[in-house]
């Protein structure tokens, strides 16, 4: 009996490492007869693991879904994955999942061996009970999600960064997540343009339109697409400036993000910098630690000397408190 047990805890591991396997393939890594390998399908099958067979030559066995959730068979480190996903989840970025995810915890943890509860408390996070600023709300996330896979028309109301609110009706193509946010990537019917949405923003309106045939993806994908988008929601200025330092020293502080640089005589290179406003960029440049100067555009030389005065000022505080 005990033998028996310990062949179907191997092949329930089997069958959910693989698509699909043939009787075969299974019977060899169980040392076993295919006929002994058909009888212990069966017996999964009795106690709720729907196991799909097709006959003939190229058939086989695969793991289906059924009407119940069955048991999960996880090795140590696939347990202790799922425990903190299901622990960081309690303050994620999706709202209405948090109580179910600690009751899923408690549930894993019930049945975890005490070596896989050490490693996870050592993990352990402390989660402030505060509901991030772009939360998204479960149905809401699984409406979408549910029209990117069946290819249906979406209509919803949506929320721009200023406040004003308008229809919307798009082709969903994709959900991406970026930080704390989700992102619908959608072909906009009425601008008959590629747009990324903020899924916090929008109120889907149900029922949902027609079905339609998928378009090619802009270039680079969906997570391209928004990491542009995102990326020219920051980049409103740009500025260039000549710093008095090597390109050797320099790069290494550039992320590619904002910041590109061109080579010039040894001891100078030139920056063209992207950022939300000739303000930051101004008080950005002192990071670099050298002199510099500015190329371009005029007015970076009053904020440059905003900047000046600031420190002036800040500097004779620091002074008079050691005075």
């Amino acid at each position: 009996m005990r033998e028996t047990s310990a062949r179907l805890l191997k092949l329930l591991s089997l069958l959910q490492t693989r698509r699909d396997w043939a009787g075969a393939d299974l019977a060899d890594r169980l040392n076993v007869t295919p006929r002994t390998v058909r009888r212990d399908i069966d017996k999964l099958r009795e106690i709720g693991y729907p196991v799909n067979a097709t006959a003939g030559v190229g058939g086989g066995y695969q793991l289906g879904a059924g009407a119940e959730m069955p048991p999960l068979l996880l090795d140590d480190d696939e347990a202790l994955a799922v425990a903190f996903g299901l622990q960081s989840s309690a303050g994620g970025s999706v709202a209405g999942i948090g109580e179910a995810s600690l009751r899923a915890l408690t549930k894993l943890r019930q049945v975890m061996p005490s070596r896989i509860q050490h490693r996870l408390d050592a993990l352990r996070i402390d989660v402030v009970d505060r509901p991030a600023r772009a939360a998204v709300d479960a149905s809401v996330l699984a409406t979408v999600a549910g029209v990117c896979h069946s290819h249906e028309r979406l209509r919803f109301d949506y929320r721009t960064h200023d406040g004003t609110e308008a229809r919307r009706e798009v082709e969903p193509y994709s959900l991406v997540r970026a930080g704390a946010r989700w992102y619908l990537l959608g072909w906009d019917l009425m601008r008959q343009d590629w747009r990324s949405f903020r899924v916090d923003r929008l109120v889907p309106k149900i029922p949902t339109g027609p079905r339609f045939t998928p378009r090619e993806l802009p270039e680079g994908g969906a997570a391209a697409f928004v990491a542009r988008g995102i990326s020219s929601a920051f980049t409103l200025v740009q500025a260039r400036i000549r710093l008095h330092a090597p390109i050797d020293t320099i790069a290494p502080m550039v992320d590619e993000e904002w910041g590109t640089l061109e080579s010039g005589t040894d001891d100078t290179c030139t920056i063209l910098l992207a950022g939300g406003s000739l303000q930051s960029i101004a008080r950005w440049l002192s990071a670099f630690d050298t002199d510099f100067t500015v190329l371009d555009p005029p007015e970076l030389h009053d904020e440059c000397r905003k900047v000046a005065e600031w420190h002036e000022r800040l500097s004779a505080r620091y002074r008079a408190s050691s005075a």
